[in-house]
């Protein structure tokens, strides 16, 4: 378990991973079951943060093989308005 996890996390993924593996759940998946949970419900707290919406993509990158929300997060660095209403196309034209 991770160290940034409280006691109440702890618990919290035991008792998933104890619930996956009376419904028949593998070990191995029952852990990831668990271990998604407690992450989701600390993503909802605020207390992580959501990896989909934190990048910016590969510098390097074409524009057009970044994602939405790589290209999104761009234009709100360059500030531009109107960005949250833009589709991934009118995203790569607006950050040309």
């Amino acid at each position: 378990m991770p160290d940034a996890w409280s006691k109440k996390d702890e618990r919290q993924y035991q008792h998933v991973k104890d619930s996956e593996l009376k419904r028949g759940e593998s070990e191995d998946r029952a852990e990831e079951i668990a271990g998604r949970t407690v992450n989701k419900h600390r993503r909802e707290e605020g207390r992580t943060p959501n990896k989909r919406t934190q990048g910016t993509g590969n510098p390097g990158a074409a524009l057009s093989d970044l994602t939405r929300d790589e290209l999104y997060n761009r234009a709100r660095e360059k500030n531009i308005k109107g960005r949250s209403k833009m589709s991934k196309a009118e995203l790569v034209e607006a950050l040309d």
